[in-house]
């Protein structure tokens, strides 16, 4: 069920503005790929692809380690993934800004709406003081307002947790706020927080873009103000 404003609320949405990180602002796939491999050729497992890490992408570190180490062959059992993870994060915090990129049109959307007074957030499954370096490391901390990563407490996207957390940091309604991102786990969250979701295509995801449910897809970040602008089009 859409979330896009009716009525009086249009005037003025939104109010906040919230991002997912991976997929959606930034490009950190080959980061993450070679965080990976490094990873992988420690236990002396084959490398994986980066289009096969890619579709790894979107839950959380700990998702990412369990589902390399099984494509390469080796699942992990509890403690060992528990290992493995803390191996990974310190691997991964040397790849933070190595390959990764802005994707088109980001840093000027985020800057834009906070020049315009909307309030921003970024809420990844990421964990936040990485996320925190990546946003210092391309100038983007001032213009965002909110962080909310996936170790910073609320229940991890596609749960709404991280969303209302965000949001009451900010002090806005999930009503006069949106969410913009890339793969189901966003639109759900978005969903059950009952917030309006745009969906960027190219992004960390499975399933096709137009079909994660959102209530537009648009092809880059550069679309968003037309994009919200018919979401508060009459219907």
């Amino acid at each position: 069920m859409s979330a896009a404003p009716q009525g009086e609320n249009r005037c003025g949405w939104p109010q906040a503005v919230l991002f997912d990180l991976d997929g959606t602002l930034i490009d950190s796939a080959p980061d993450i790929a070679a965080a990976v491999n490094e990873l992988l050729a420690a236990h002396g497992l084959p490398a994986q692809s980066l289009d096969a890490v890619r579709a790894m992408i979107g839950n959380g570190v700990r998702k990412l380690v369990e589902r390399a180490f099984a494509a390469a062959g080796a699942p992990l059992e509890e403690a060992a993934l528990e290992a493995r993870h803390e191996e990974m994060m310190a691997i991964y915090g040397r790849h933070l800004v190595n390959l990764t990129v802005m994707l088109p049109g980001a840093t000027e959307i985020v800057t834009a709406y906070h020049r315009a007074r909307v309030k921003t957030g970024v809420v990844t499954n990421k964990p936040e003081g990485f996320t925190r370096t990546i946003l210092d490391h391309f100038g983007l901390s001032g213009s965002v307002d909110v962080v909310v990563g996936g170790d910073t407490g609320p229940a991890r996207k596609p749960a709404p947790d991280m969303l209302l957390h965000a949001l009451s940091q900010v002090g806005l309604h999930p009503g006069r706020s949106l969410m913009v991102g890339d793969s189901a786990a966003d639109v759900g969250a978005a969903r059950a927080a009952g917030m309006a979701v745009i969906v960027v295509r190219g992004g960390y995801t499975a399933t096709p873009a137009d079909e994660l449910g959102a209530d537009l897809v648009i092809d880059t970040l550069a679309q968003l103000p037309q994009a919200i602008e018919r979401l508060k089009e009459p219907a």
